[in-house]
């Protein structure tokens, strides 16, 4: 049996230990959510402040220039690209994640419209995300050109499902229920071999795996910096398109940021020969900004560290979860497999939604998504090996002794 003090010996060896200290944590919280909306990294309050009082309030309109606001996007995207094995210029952070797919989508399918007129189909999970869904949709349905969303069960129905008539497959590497990760090296490559283009949502695997979207030769790809990117709410997300596709990488939301020469005010659209092309109109500078807060940490280590906790720290949770609660009729559906695992651990109770009020209410934060799905997020960044074993001994206590309101009333958002 894995004990508390077996975890603080882990946690004293745990070379990346150190950055939680960069984060602010509630003393009495352990926080299980950062697939969902990470940290504050301390150094977003002393930023917004930055801005506020003196680029903004200070400096004002000079503080486009003066402060760099202008580049920001491009500034951003360069910093996250080593993250998710981008190169320099092929990154911007802008948008959400839903309008940046929106563009990828659009570009993708022009692109497959000039050489292959016949394809029609976009493949995708019917477990993916449903705002990726519901792009997807409403977007072919406004053009209107005979396209077709086929969504397979499983994922090893992909590669049947991919076939010559696909134009486009748009999946997400890591599933935001299960926690299942897809073989993108694979995937992608056969989706090539089928004459498909791809664009992977990284959502949830940016900032806790390591993505090589160059290596993997992926042609787009969407994310947001809100999750392990510690860029606060409703933080903008970032589009990658490779280098390969700039040339030819169209989207209908052509604004004034994405023109060649933005403040020469000319009456028709010419895009940016550069991954500014991808944006729209005027960014939110304090959302964009409390960016980096997050990204500079990334600095500080690499992604192969961080995935060799994060999957330390999921072992963790997932055997003693085992050892403790076996006899509780929860059932793992995030594989044990590493090559097949994210960043989070998911289990299914009959009871789910009532567990993960009853441990908010102890202070361990997970998440529930429908249907009967418990979520816990593991940030590496600031999570301990401690915290793993306070929250499945939590679990463990209300399940052995039922402390949890069965009939809990739902939040709005849970």
């Amino acid at each position: 049996m894995i004990t508390l003090n077996d975890c603080a010996q882990l946690d004293r060896h745990d070379p990346i230990a150190h950055l939680r200290e960069q984060f602010n944590l509630p003393p009495d919280v352990i926080y299980l959510d950062g697939n969902s909306l990470g940290a504050q990294p301390k150094a977003a309050a002393a930023r917004t402040q930055q801005i506020v009082q003196h680029e903004w309030g200070n400096d004002l309109i000079r503080s486009w220039n003066t402060a760099g606001w202008f580049e920001l996007p491009s500034r951003l995207g360069d910093m996250l690209a080593p993250l998710i094995g981008a190169k320099s210029g092929e990154v911007v952070v802008t948008d959400s994640t839903s309008i940046n797919l929106f563009k990828a989508l659009a570009a993708a399918l022009q692109m497959q419209e000039k050489k292959h007129p016949s394809k029609k189909i976009i493949v995708s999970e019917r477990s993916n995300f449903p705002t990726d869904l519901y792009m997807i949709q409403g977007l072919t349905d406004w053009l209107n050109l005979g396209y077709e969303l086929h969504l397979v069960d499983k994922p090893e129905q992909l590669t049947s499902a991919i076939n010559k008539d696909t134009a486009a497959v748009v999946l997400t590497q890591v599933n935001y229920r299960s926690g299942e990760q897809l073989d993108m090296r694979a995937l992608t490559a056969h989706a090539h071999a089928q004459g498909a283009l791809t664009i992977w949502d990284l959502a949830h695997s940016a900032g806790a795996l390591e993505v090589d979207l160059n290596a993997c030769q992926a042609d787009m790809a969407v994310g947001c910096c809100y999750k392990y990117f510690n860029g606060g709410p409703g933080a903008p997300a970032f589009i990658w398109v490779a280098e390969r596709h700039l040339p030819h990488f169209r989207h209908p939301l052509s604004g004034w940021w994405g023109h060649a020469n933005p403040f020469a005010m000319h009456e028709s659209f010419a895009p940016t020969p550069s991954i500014r092309r991808a944006l729209c109109g005027t960014q939110g500078i304090i959302s964009l900004a409390l960016v980096e807060c997050g990204l500079a940490i990334f600095q500080q280590t690499d992604m192969a560290t961080i995935r060799r906790k994060s999957l330390a720290l999921t072992d963790l949770f997932i055997q003693l979860i085992d050892e403790q609660c076996a006899t509780h009729g929860l059932k793992l559906i995030t594989p044990r497999d590493h090559a097949r695992r994210g960043s989070q651990v998911s289990y299914m109770h009959p009871h789910a939604y009532p567990l993960i009020q009853a441990l908010i209410k102890r202070g361990i934060i997970g998440d529930y998504r429908e249907p009967s799905v418990m979520r816990f997020g593991f940030t590496p960044l600031y999570n301990s090996f401690v915290d793993v074993w306070h929250a499945a001994d939590a679990l463990r206590d209300m399940l052995d002794n039922n402390n949890y309101e069965i009939n809990a009333p739902k939040n709005t958002v849970t």
